[in-house]
Order: C-alpha cells, then sequence, then structure tokens
C-alpha cells in the first residue's frame, strides 16, 4: 500500500532525508519515530506530495508520487503537523470545501462528512468559527479532514497532540477500527502509544533509519524497554557523526 524507495532531501548541502526505504501492507499501524529534527515531517510531506524529493520515489497504492502525483494523492489522507486550517471557516465550511476539492459528489459529501464528523467527534462544534475552537478540537477537524475521501493510506503526524485522556482513546480506538482496511503511517514523540496503537515501529536518526520492527521487538532490545531503545540508537547516532 505504501512503499518509499531510497528517499533523500537535503537543505543547504545537509541531507533532512537519506537513503530512506520501507513498505507498509493493508491492516499495518506504523509508529515512525525520531527526535526533533531526525527528518519525520521532512518525510512524511515528500510521501504527501508536498515537496519533491532530490532522489527516489514513493509509491501510494501502486501509484508514484513523482510520475503520478494526482492518482496517489487520492489515494492518501494526510494530516500534517499543527493540523492547518482555515480560521475563517467552520468545520462544516471546511468538509464541505474538501469535499469540492476531491469531486465528491452532492449526495456522498453529506454522507463522507456525516462519516467523519462522527469518527472524529466534532459534531457540537460543527458550525462554530475554526479560529474559537481549542487545540485538541482544532486536531480533530484536521483529522476528520484527511478520512474525508476514505483513502487507502493515512499519514498522521502526532494525531493525539492536545486531546486530553479521553479524546486520545477515542482516537486510538479509531484508528484500530480502520486499521483493518488501510495502511496507516503515525508520527508520535509519545512512544507509549507505539505499544498500544501500533503494530510495528520505525526509529529514524539524522535522516537515516536505524530500526524497523514490532514495538515488542524494538524493546527486547534494551533493559528499559521501549524508551531505552530508542535512546540507546539516537545516543549511538549522535556518538558516530560527532
Amino acid at each position: 500500500m505504501l512503499e518509499l524507495k531510497q528517499l533523500s532531501k537535503s537543505f543547504d548541502g545537509r541531507f533532512a532525508v537519506d537513503s530512506v526505504s520501507f513498505s507498509l501492507e493493508k491492516g499495518e499501524v506504523l509508529g515512525f519515530l525520531g527526535q526533533n529534527g531526525a527528518g519525520k515531517s521532512t518525510t512524511m510531506r515528500i510521501v504527501a506530495g508536498v515537496i519533491e524529493p532530490d532522489s527516489g520515489d514513493v509509491m501510494i497504492a501502486g501509484h508514484s508520487i513523482v510520475a503520478d502525483r494526482r492518482e496517489a494523492q487520492r489515494r492518501l489522507g494526510f494530516l500534517p503537523e499543527g493540523a492547518p486550517l482555515y480560521p475563517d471557516m467552520t468545520p462544516r465550511d471546511f468538509l464541505n470545501f474538501l469535499c469540492a476539492a476531491h469531486r465528491i459528489t452532492r449526495r456522498d459529501c453529506r454522507a463522507a462528512i456525516e462519516r467523519v464528523v462522527a469518527d472524529a467527534r466534532i459534531g457540537s462544534v460543527l458550525n462554530k468559527q475554526i479560529s474559537t475552537l481549542s487545540k485538541g478540537y482544532r486536531r480533530r477537524v484536521g483529522l476528520a479532514g484527511a478520512l474525508l475521501h476514505d483513502p487507502d493510506v493515512l499519514i498522521l503526524d502526532e494525531p493525539t497532540d492536545g486531546l486530553d485522556p479521553i479524546q486520545k482513546r477515542a482516537v486510538r480506538a479509531l484508528i484500530s477500527r480502520m486499521a483493518k482496511e488501510k495502511a496507516i503511517l503515525i508520527s508520535t514523540h509519545t512512544l507509549e502509544e507505539v505499544s498500544v496503537m501500533c503494530t510495528r515501529a520505525v526509529i529514524i536518526d539524522h535522516g537515516r533509519l536505524v530500526a524497523d520492527g514490532t514495538p515488542e521487538e524494538l524493546a527486547q532490545r534494551s533493559s528499559g524497554g521501549l524508551e531505552e531503545t530508542f535512546i540507546e540508537l539516537v545516543s549511538r547516532k549522535e556518538t558516530e557523526t560527532v
């Protein structure tokens, strides 16, 4: 469903992403882990077709993000960092706007909006101006937008950021429910969420992939569990870089 092939991107002569390759199958939920500046957001923006790679390619449900971008993006749902929205719109306006962008018919749009409003639990704020919403509700509106066209692949950057514990539990349950029919990549700084939500995890540091396995496999690499494994891998890479 999702395949990254030797993906590279540099800025000012420094690699933000350096020959990253991995694939994701239907039914998998992949935790994408790394420190700030490790290359996670750049990788996800390349996958979404927001920026061009210097080399390599991404295949989304069989379509190249480089050579067949429009078709690849049709099959992708993307919740970027910060969940950028139009503050002067209401959530209803925003979702109707996305229906038009995805060329969803009026009848199908109504059903799609009802589905994602229920999934993201934003019914109580549907007609309020987005600028007045809390960070948690804005995040949930962004998630609803990513789900609207029922994509095959989901890229979610910190999907539970700003949510309270009850909202986090609801989003985790939603991801678990959707996982059977989709391939889902989740970036998170909260390692405990990886064990709860993800069937697999990769760790990226200084633009390179340094680990790939199930949360249990990665946790067993250190006596301190997944968190200690993460710290050891990143620290080792720091020492090598110095």
